[in-house]
């Protein structure tokens, strides 16, 4: 066991064979869960209806997450039996939309009244069970790649979760254009969901609890002065009840919750114009932009380039704003914008988590920040009812919640940091 000077402690030991196959795996299980948000919200068409289904998945989504790492940081269950769990009800959320139609046939039946009256085994099948589903994978899979890259765990996981973000493209690609190949492709979708968090099941597991490769030396790491300048660490490990008494922990859900209600009104707002397109490339920059940022923000700092990218996405509210009044031309503009910022903010305000309260208990404390998802769901949904009727208000409002953050972000301080030293 080694020690470095802010008394944080190392295991070293050597690079397992298969971390790269590990990385790879998890990355293809967030792209299998991509559909029951992504892909659900795209081919809404604006149903309102489905925009409370979505709501009520993301808030199980939300809540999926923190049980599932605590148990198996706890060794209550493997990750195995946990992503086994997780691929099974994912699997049901996505058959449930392929059963009954797509997500326009399927809201149209969940809504009362409808025709084809099953809207409580939608609400079960697919937001309840799916989005636990969604939640348990997304949770275990950024936990286990980011134990087996200590050193760099904000790039690789920002790889990883970016898939959550375009895992939805070839859906859309698919689908979009076609209504009637919904059901199919939510089928497809489904089998892939099988297949692709199945395997990640028999492959991950958790690196040894503070391992760290042999390949890099923990304290010249630690000691370097370009990383300490840009993104300096913890000023000691904090525990999940110590990190819920700062101030830093609620401002970061705060700023997620404002930047997912825009990130995910935007694919609404989108798919309503119909141009799909557009659609599938302001999806797949959502997940591309992730670990883009990432790589930025080493360069520059986390908290400049969070406040950078917030700044971006509100712009692209703009942007789609004066797209509505002006046309297709300035549609491209807004597109790119708002899929370059609407998902670069998560995996940042994850490294800020880790930057903040320290590697021991990372992912509870990021769990609980990434909770604020489900009121990001709700205010998503609100924005999306409101464009129906006022979209130019829907979209002001949107660049307001992305705006306030970014001036927020820079004001931010690692708690336990004196007030006197600058930031």
């Amino acid at each position: 066991m080694v020690r470095d000077w802010r008394g944080r402690s190392y295991l070293i030991g050597p690079v397992p064979r298969d971390r790269t196959r590990m990385l790879w795996l998890a990355l293809a299980a967030m792209a299998a869960i991509s559909p029951l948000q992504y892909g659900f919200a795209a081919l809404l068409a604006g149903d309102a209806p489905g925009l409370f289904l979505l709501a009520a998945c993301l808030l199980c989504q939300a809540a999926g997450a923190l049980p599932a790492i605590q148990l198996v940081r706890r060794g209550r269950l493997s990750v195995r039996a946990t992503l086994t769990i997780g691929a099974a009800l994912s699997t049901i959320g996505l058959l449930t939309i392929a059963l009954t139609g797509g997500p326009t046939a399927a809201a149209a039946s969940a809504w009362p009244g409808g025709s084809i009256g099953t809207g409580p085994a939608l609400l079960l099948g697919y937001a309840v069970l799916g989005g636990l589903g969604a939640g348990i994978v997304y949770g275990v899979c950024s936990e286990v790649v980011s134990s087996w890259y200590p050193e760099r765990p904000a790039a690789q996981v920002s790889l990883v979760t970016g898939a959550f973000g375009y895992g939805a493209v070839p859906m859309l690609v698919w689908a979009g254009p076609a209504p009637g190949a919904t059901p199919t492709a939510f089928l497809v979708a489904a089998v892939f969901a099988v297949a692709a968090i199945g395997a990640a099941a028999r492959a991950l597991r958790l690196a040894p609890h503070r391992w760290w490769p042999d390949t890099v030396e923990p304290r010249s790491h630690a000691l370097d002065a370009a990383i300490l300048r840009r993104n300096p660490v913890a000023v000691k490990q904090f525990g999940l009840a110590q990190a819920l008494r700062t101030r830093a922990l609620p401002a970061l859900a705060v700023i997620l919750a404002c930047a997912g209600a825009v990130s995910l009104f935007d694919v609404i707002a989108v798919a309503a114009t119909g141009s799909w397109a557009a659609l599938a490339v302001m999806v797949a920059l959502n997940g591309a932009g992730r670990s883009l940022a990432v790589r930025c923000s080493e360069l520059f700092g986390r908290r400049r380039v969070l406040a950078t990218v917030l700044t971006v996405l509100a712009a692209g509210q703009v942007l789609l704003l004066a797209a509505l009044q002006a046309g297709q031309p300035l549609l491209w503009p807004g597109v790119i914008a708002a899929g370059l910022g609407g998902g670069a903010f998560y995996p940042l305000v994850a490294s800020l988590v880790r930057e903040f309260f320290g590697v021991e208990r990372v992912g509870e404390i990021h769990a609980v920040v990434h909770s604020a998802k489900a009121v990001a769901g709700v205010a998503a949904v609100a924005l999306a009812l409101l464009s129906l009727t006022a979209p130019a208000t829907a979209l002001l409002v949107a660049a307001a919640l992305a705006a306030l953050p970014a001036l927020a972000t820079l004001r931010l301080r690692a708690p336990g940091l004196p007030a006197t030293i600058p930031v």
